[in-house]
């Protein structure tokens, strides 16, 4: 009995290990009747940089001298792009553009063959791509300050920036004294970045553009577009002559008071004393400077007085601040206007201020007190060129004559800045 027992047994377990064997065979037939999967080499240390429109493939191959290629799937796997590979003995590198994607986050698959067709297990990676949006969110570094240096040169004061920003570097062109054009680059720093700019040329301006990289490792530059900057300088001596301290005149017949030396040039409203010969200057013994002045003691009134020059040449388009330094006495119901104004014809009446590039009240119908005559006020007013042109730059008074004290002021320099 025990010995069918056992015999039963292995038949059945017999049975068993024969019916797994078929299935196993049927499997091999079915699914590996050219013989096992056979996978190459993946590629190693992959990695993706990004660019404008593009992407840079870096990696590694390590092992399997076997790969004949590499292929790299974009756009969902929609889009591909093959690259043939010369394997060597050791560790080759894979190095190519792929170009052509949209800017955003893109997705990468990665996989190598060999030459019977048998691929890699596929690699992943991701990275972003730059375009239109990320050029139109770039903007100049701003510029805290440009100021012409005693030395000559101009002395630019770079604005702060992140350090993430991106910003790598400005190109700057400008011209010098002789008229030679150059062109440098600043490489940036986030904080504390100054520039000079040797020898540059008096009244120019200098034109200047950043230089981005969306990441640190990205593979292009974005730049914005260039920009012209002025420099701040005092360009007086550049345009003006006989501007004072200790301006220049012809005295008349009375030993103090007179008429402006050129290139000034005062209206007949302008000449109020001497019957109508000269006026508007004075350089009295006890003065050491002359200056511009009106004075109207003794009933000499000045109507629509105007004094005024023309810049030597057009001044460059630009913004421009005006400065007249005086020292006044008494002005009853008086007005004198420092005015600057196109062209080089003159200065506007009253009635035609609306039409000048810009002025500035020294009195304006006021009783105002005398200030010290050790004690030099200023007026400043600004106006902006958008094209090339000359400017007449002076002063227009209407002052009542009256009794004493009347009316008087000194105008002792006068200072024109290119901002």
């Amino acid at each position: 009995m025990k010995r069918n027992l056992a015999i039963a047994t292995v038949i059945t377990i017999t049975a068993i290990w024969v019916a797994a064997c078929t299935k196993i065979d049927d499997y091999k037939s079915k699914y590996m009747s050219g013989g096992g999967i056979i996978y190459t080499g993946k590629m190693d240390s992959v990695k993706i940089f990004s660019g404008k429109y593009r992407a840079q493939l870096n990696g590694l191959f390590t092992s399997d001298p076997n790969i004949v290629k590499y292929r790299v799937f974009t756009n969902s796997g929609l889009d591909s792009m093959e690259v043939v590979v010369k394997r060597t003995s050791g560790v080759d590198t894979a190095k190519t553009i792929i170009p052509n994607l949209e800017e955003g986050t893109q997705s990468f698959e990665i996989r190598t063959y060999d030459s019977a067709g048998n691929s890699s297990v596929p690699v992943f990676i991701s990275a972003n791509v730059y375009g239109a949006n990320y050029q139109a969110s770039i903007v100049n570094r701003g510029v805290a300050d440009a100021s012409l240096q005693t030395d000559g040169s101009a002395k630019i004061t770079w604005a702060d920036v992140s350090a993430d920003a991106g910003v790598q570097y400005m190109q700057i062109k400008f011209s010098d004294v002789s008229n030679v054009l150059h062109d440098t680059v600043v490489y940036s720093q986030p904080a504390n970045l100054t520039t000079n700019l040797p020898n540059i040329k008096v009244g120019s301006t200098f034109s200047y553009r950043t230089a981005y990289l969306p990441n640190p490792t990205a593979i292009d530059t974005f730049y914005t577009d260039y920009q012209d900057h002025s420099v701040k300088a005092d360009v007086t001596k550049v345009y003006l002559s006989n501007y004072g301290p200790d301006l220049k005149g012809t005295l008349g017949s009375d030993g103090r008071f007179g008429t402006l030396n050129a290139p000034w040039v005062s209206n007949a409203g302008a000449l109020n004393k001497g019957g109508g010969t000269f006026g508007g200057y004075q350089h009295a013994s006890w003065q050491s400077a002359g200056v511009i002045t009106w004075e109207t003691w003794g009933k000499t009134p000045v109507v629509d007085g105007k004094i005024y020059q023309a810049t030597s040449a057009p001044l460059p388009a630009g913004n421009y601040t005006v400065t007249f330094n005086y020292y006044s006495e008494v002005q009853q119901n008086s007005t004198v206007y420092f005015i600057a104004a196109a062209g080089n014809s003159g200065i506007p009446s009253v009635a035609d201020l609306s039409g000048a590039l810009g002025y500035a009240a020294m009195y304006n119908g006021a009783n105002v007190g005398a200030t010290s005559p050790n004690v030099t006020e200023s007026k400043s007013f600004n106006f902006t060129l958008t094209s090339s042109q000359t400017v007449s730059i002076g002063l227009l008074g209407n002052l009542v004559g009256s009794g004493d004290p009347g009316n008087y002021f000194e105008v002792r320099s006068i200072q024109l800045i290119q901002n």
